[in-house]
């Protein structure tokens, strides 16, 4: 599980040029103004312009070194005065108490961003570790799967946000939850928290994949209706969470699905071939429909070089300064032979590309990649029990 820090490590997204790179920019400004200003007419002043370096060293700075360019600034503004010969005349006193005047104004600023950002940092590190506790990485292979995930925390973000995934073993399935709780801060860890407990102990108790959902249901229902805040109680209908569960079985190239309220994952085939698999989507966990549809278990083939790659609504909707979505399915045809993890180092490079750095909301992804096995030749009969109790399909949405 990686996640986005605040300089942006990844995609090309790096530190940046050092303090001291920086540095030379403000000390340069302070040089070339003062050597214009000595060789230009006596009518031309540019000792003024000298409070942009200090100004410019507080973006980059903390409050020392933008003292002392400030103090930089007065010297040179004083040296200027001292060659034309008037350092002690009314107009030089009263710019050079504006020059000092701003400058530690400057400093002041630089003193509140500073420790402004200290804070940050710390309900930063304790959301990433709060985040590192809820979401155990992934193992590299389970059962017939190779496996890879990715979590994306959200650039300006310093609350927990609510993406969650597990992956859990049965006896000859493995089953995978994705899921997103509406909402960010503690009530929406709690809810992740409760959620994902709840699947790795009901997956060892219910052998149907629709009614290890119906189990979820029950727990994130019996959360809402214990632990709403009193203040939340307004909009205490509000809250859900959008969940995808898989199940798939050790000897058959298939996967099973059933969705609340989830995206579709993509299907990565061989040959650049990327398949938005068509759900038939029950709503939410937690929603509370008085009068619930039956939940639709969707069945599709997988087979060995295939990818599914499960996401989070943040890659969806995630944009461009021009406000274009990120073109997830025609980017991923790109890497369809890659293994799991190249695959999403790959997808989170260009990701955070195509947003300038910059999530607006928290993302998670899974790569699954079934490997060869010497099973398989159960497949026709399993898909002929499964079409009888939910749908099993291979036809696209949308190739690209």
């Amino acid at each position: 599980m990686e996640h986005v820090g605040i300089w942006n490590r990844f995609a090309g997204f790096g530190p940046g040029p050092s303090k001291h790179v920086l540095l030379a920019i403000p000390v340069l400004l302070v040089v070339v103004i003062t050597v214009i200003d000595i060789v230009a007419p006596a009518d031309v002043h540019l000792g003024p312009l000298l409070v942009i370096a200090p100004a410019i060293t507080a973006s980059f700075a903390g409050p020392r070194l933008t003292g002392a360019i400030g103090v930089l600034a007065l010297a040179a503004e004083a040296g200027i005065a001292l060659h034309d010969g008037i350092l002690f005349s009314r107009n030089v006193v009263v710019q050079m108490v504006a020059l000092a005047v701003l400058s530690l104004l400057i400093v002041g600023y630089s003193v509140v961003r500073e420790r402004h950002g200290r804070q940050l940092a710390q309900v930063r590190s304790v959301a990433e570790a709060a985040q590192h506790v809820l979401l155990w990485p992934l193992p590299s292979g389970i059962g017939p799967l190779r496996t890879a995930s990715v979590y994306l925390a959200a650039e300006d973000e310093a609350e927990i946000g609510g993406d969650l995934y597990a992956v859990t073993r049965t006896d000859d399935a493995t089953r995978v939850l994705i899921g997103d709780v509406r909402g960010k801060g503690l009530a929406a860890i709690g809810e992740a928290a409760l959620l994902l407990g709840a699947f790795r102990e009901a997956s060892h108790q219910h052998a149907d994949l629709t009614a290890l959902t119906d189990a979820l249901e029950q727990s994130v229902g019996r959360y809402h209706g214990e632990f709403t805040p009193p203040e939340d109680e307004a909009g205490a209908e509000e809250r859900f969470v959008t969940a995808l569960l898989l199940e798939i079985p050790d000897d058959a190239p298939l996967v099973k699905m059933t969705s609340c309220g989830h995206p579709a994952p993509l299907l990565l085939s061989p040959e650049h071939s990327v398949t938005a698999l068509r759900l038939h989507p029950a709503p939410p966990l937690g929603v509370g429909v008085l009068v619930p549809s039956p939940r639709t278990l969707d069945v599709f083939t997988f087979e060995v070089g295939e990818t599914l790659v499960l996401y989070t609504d943040g890659v969806m909707e995630a944009r461009n300064q021009s406000g274009d979505f990120y073109p997830f399915a025609e980017r991923a045809a790109q890497w369809t032979e890659c293994g799991p993890e190249p695959l999403l180092r790959h997808i989170r490079r260009d990701l955070l590309a195509h947003v300038g750095g910059r999530l607006g909301d928290d993302a998670a992804l899974i790569a699954l990649r079934r490997a060869p096995t010497h099973s398989g030749h159960h497949l026709a009969r399993l898909i002929r029990a499964e079409s009888s109790r939910g749908r099993v399909r291979d036809s696209p949405e949308r190739s690209f």
